[in-house]
C-alpha cells in the first residue's frame, strides 16, 4: 500500500517515529477503526444483538521491537510520551497518564492470557474522536493488541483479540463495557454491518443497502463514562435480572423474558429496574427486525425501529441528554431520513441517521445550521462508509 493511501493518522504514526526514537524505524504499523452501532445499545453486556459498522476513522501504532520488557509511547493526540514496564503491569496500579492505560492495559491482558511479549517502542496517532461515542478507546486497544502481537510473532485470531481488549478496558481501565466496540473494530468488513450475537459471538454480515448511507452528528458534547452513570445502567440490568430469575423459574437469561414477564418488577415497586429491563428486552427484538428490514430493503421500517430506540434510551434507558434529542430531532425533520437515534453509550457524543442516498449533504447542511443556539456548538458532520476491521502492514507494505 503506497504511503500516500495509508488514513492521516497512519502517515503520521510513521512519520513521527524516528523523531521520536532516535532516528528508528518502525516495522510495522497496525490499524484499527471506529465504530458506529446502528441499532442496539446498552444490550451488548446484557447478551443481546447488536449492528454496528467500522467508520473510516483509525487508531493507528507505528512500533518496533525492544528487548528490555519495556514499552514506550508517544501519544501524538495528547504531545506525550509514557513508558511501562512489562512484569510491573497489574489493574491495582493504573498509570498516572490516563491515555496511557490503554496501551497497558491491552499488553497486561495479553500478557494475561500467556503471551510472551517483546518490548516496544510505538507512536499511537488517531482520528478517531475521543469522548464522542465512536469507540476511540477500543480502536486504540485493539490497534496496540494488533501490533503487540505481531511484533512477538504471535498467532491470535480476531475474536480472541477483541475479548483481551474488552478484558483490557473492564479490568484494567475499569470501564465495564460489552464485547461490541473491540469486536467490530478487530473483525469488520468493508461495505457492511454487523449482526452479532453478544451471548455466542456469532454473527452475520448484513450489507448497507446500496440506496441509503449513514450520517453521524457529533454534539461535540464530550462524557466521561467511567466512574457515571453507564456503571450505574449495567448494575441496574444485573439486579433486574437476578430478581427475575428468583421470581421467574423459566428465566436464565434477557432472550427469556416477554415484555409480561416484567411486569414482576414493576408490582414489586421496582419501577427504574422496570425501565431498564424494557428497554434491554425491547432493543434486543428492534435491533433483529432492523437487521431483516435491511436485507430485505425495507428502509422507512428500519428506520422507524431506530428511533423507537432512541425513544427507548431516553425515556427508559435514561441516556439521552438535551444535545442528542436536538440532534435527532432535526435529522428526522430532514428530507430523505429513514430514521434516526443517539449511538453508542448515549450521554453525550454523537447521533446516527439512515438517509437515502443522495440526501447526506442536505442533511449536513441542516444539522450544520440549526443545531447551533447558545448551549450547542456547530456539530461535526460525516458520512460513514462501512470500513474494515484491524490489520497489519509490514515495512515492506507501505
Amino acid at each position: 500500500m503506497p504511503a500516500e493511501t495509508l488514513p492521516p493518522p497512519a502517515r503520521q504514526a510513521l512519520s513521527v517515529f524516528p523523531e521520536v526514537f532516535g532516528g528508528r524505524t518502525p516495522e510495522l504499523l497496525a490499524m484499527a477503526p471506529g465504530r458506529v452501532n446502528v441499532i442496539g445499545d446498552h444490550v451488548d453486556y446484557n447478551d443481546g444483538f447488536v449492528l454496528p459498522a467500522a467508520i473510516g476513522f483509525n487508531a493507528c501504532v507505528a512500533a518496533a521491537p525492544r528487548g528490555d520488557g519495556c514499552i514506550r509511547v508517544r501519544a501524538v493526540s495528547f504531545n506525550e510520551t509514557g513508558q511501562f514496564s512489562l512484569a510491573d503491569l497489574r489493574p491495582s496500579a493504573r498509570l498516572r497518564q490516563a491515555w496511557l492505560n490503554y496501551p497497558a492495559g491491552m499488553a497486561w491482558s495479553l500478557r494475561e492470557d500467556g503471551f510472551d511479549l517483546t518490548g516496544a517502542d510505538m507512536v499511537l496517532a488517531s482520528d478517531v474522536p475521543i469522548g464522542s461515542a465512536l469507540s476511540s478507546s477500543a480502536a486504540v486497544e485493539v490497534a496496540v493488541g494488533t501490533a503487540l502481537h505481531r511484533l512477538a510473532g504471535l498467532e491470535l485470531t480476531g475474536r480472541r483479540l477483541a475479548q483481551l481488549a474488552q478484558r483490557a478496558e473492564n479490568d484494567f481501565v475499569g470501564m465495564n463495557c460489552g464485547i461490541m466496540d473491540q469486536f467490530i473494530s478487530a473483525l469488520a468488513e468493508p461495505g457492511h454491518l454487523m449482526l452479532l450475537d453478544c451471548l455466542s459471538l456469532a454473527y452475520d454480515l448484513v450489507a448497507v443497502p446500496a440506496d441509503a448511507v449513514l450520517v453521524i452528528g457529533n454534539t461535540k458534547a464530550s462524557r466521561s463514562l467511567v466512574d457515571s452513570a453507564y456503571n450505574e445502567r449495567r448494575a441496574q440490568c444485573d439486579d433486574g435480572l437476578a430478581s427475575l430469575r428468583t421470581g421467574l423459574a423459566h428465566v436464565s437469561g434477557w432472550r427469556d423474558l416477554g415484555l409480561a414477564d416484567l411486569e414482576l418488577l414493576r408490582t414489586g415497586g421496582r419501577n427504574v429496574l422496570y425501565r431498564r429491563a424494557r428497554h434491554v428486552v425491547t432493543e434486543i427484538q428492534r435491533t433483529m427486525d432492523t437487521a431483516a428490514c435491511l436485507e430485505d430493503g425495507r428502509l422507512d421500517e428500519a428506520g422507524t425501529h431506530m428511533f423507537a430506540s432512541h425513544e427507548s434510551l431516553r425515556d427508559d434507558y435514561e441516556v439521552s441528554s438535551s444535545a442528542l434529542d436536538r440532534m435527532v430531532a432535526l435529522m428526522m425533520s430532514a428530507p430523505g431520513c429513514f430514521g434516526a437515534r443517539l449511538t453508542g453509550a448515549g450521554f453525550a457524543g454523537c447521533a446516527v441517521a439512515l438517509v437515502a442516498k443522495g440526501a447526506e449533504q442536505d442533511m449536513a447542511d441542516l444539522l450544520v445550521r440549526e443545531f447551533p443556539d447558545a448551549h450547542h456548538p456547530v456539530p461535526d458532520v460525516f458520512v460513514s462508509e462501512a470500513s474494515a476491521g484491524a490489520r497489519a502492514l509490514g515495512r515492506g507494505d507501505w
